[in-house]
């Protein structure tokens, strides 16, 4: 048994104690749980192994009770990103709270293709010995915590990315992970619904992740999503398709000749959103999975000029 000078307490104590509370709660496999909340308020660059192998350690004051507070919220029912107002999206670290919609790891798929297909596709200077295509505005409409404007700004070669979000809450925080993540290119924030803050422009890509649940599945959402998470981010009217069929509406007319819309939808409408984009005069439209082999995404393309 482990010895302890008088009064001196552990990391392992302070995870002891927020696995008991955790636990009492119902959170599954609480102990587990208390290392990841402990790693994820400590910041970037620790890992729960880490904390595990630093738990003789004396705790930081501050440190021990940011943790007790994020554990308190999760023992609560928050989920574990907002518990800890910060969440990880491919390269990022985030700020996050309830303004915002949590990042999803299908999300991270979307940016991905965006990525390989501007790699693929050469838009004016093409520089083959780097592998990179280069140029165009990129938009994010709905960008929530601002997710996919960031890694499009940090991983893509856009010359700047646009944001949209009708939240202003929600704009609010994207615009505080844009002042943290400073990215290479300018990225700005703009406020309204969905296309109409891109008007006056044209961009080589224009990406999404709409609501796209129905008003009858929201309800019917595990409650940590339904109670926790924005409302307008997840439903989009009685068929859950509101969002995405206005996207294919307006899109065309705000993309470069050739340029890609790609938007994340609900893999079981995957074959319906293929159809509406085809009968609105997209190019290509098609259907790509995600990383748990589900129809996830519709990548289209405007029309190419004469």
């Amino acid at each position: 048994m482990r010895e302890q000078a008088a009064g001196r307490c552990s990391i392992a104590d302070v995870l002891a104690e927020a696995a008991g509370r955790l636990q009492r709660s119902g959170v599954a496999d609480a102990r587990r749980e208390a290392t990841a909340l402990w790693a994820a308020v400590a910041g970037p660059g620790v890992s729960p192994g880490d904390v595990w192998l630093g738990r003789e350690r004396e705790p930081d004051a501050a440190l021990a009770e940011r943790f007790r507070v994020a554990a308190d919220r999760r023992a609560s029912g928050v989920p574990f990103a907002y518990a800890v107002g910060r969440a990880s999206f491919r390269r990022l670290e985030l700020r996050l709270d309830r303004r915002a919609l949590i990042p999803r790891p299908e999300t991270e798929g979307l940016v991905q293709l965006v990525l390989d297909w501007t790699r693929r596709v050469p838009r004016g200077t093409w520089n083959v010995e780097r592998g990179v295509g280069g140029g165009g505005v990129a938009a994010d409409v709905g960008t929530g915590c601002g997710c996919i404007a960031l890694s499009l700004a940090v991983e893509g070669h856009f010359e700047r990315v646009i944001a949209t979000e009708r939240s202003p809450e929600a704009a609010a925080l994207a615009r505080e992970n844009v002042d943290l993540v400073r990215p290479p290119v300018p990225v700005e924030v703009r406020e309204g619904d969905l296309l109409a803050p891109l008007a006056g422009e044209r961009y080589r890509a224009i990406v999404a992740n709409p609501p796209y649940v129905t008003d009858g599945e929201y309800a019917a959402l595990d409650p940590a999503v339904r109670l926790f998470e924005p409302r307008e981010a997840l439903a989009s009217g009685a068929g859950g398709i509101d969002a995405t069929r206005a996207l294919l509406a307006g899109a065309a007319r705000l993309l470069e000749p050739g340029g890609l819309l790609a938007i994340e939808i609900d893999a079981r409408r995957a074959e319906r959103m293929r159809s509406l984009a085809r009968e609105q005069g997209w190019f290509g439209a098609a259907i790509y999975e995600d990383i748990f082999g589900r129809p996830r995404y519709l990548l289209a393309f405007a029309e190419e000029e004469a």
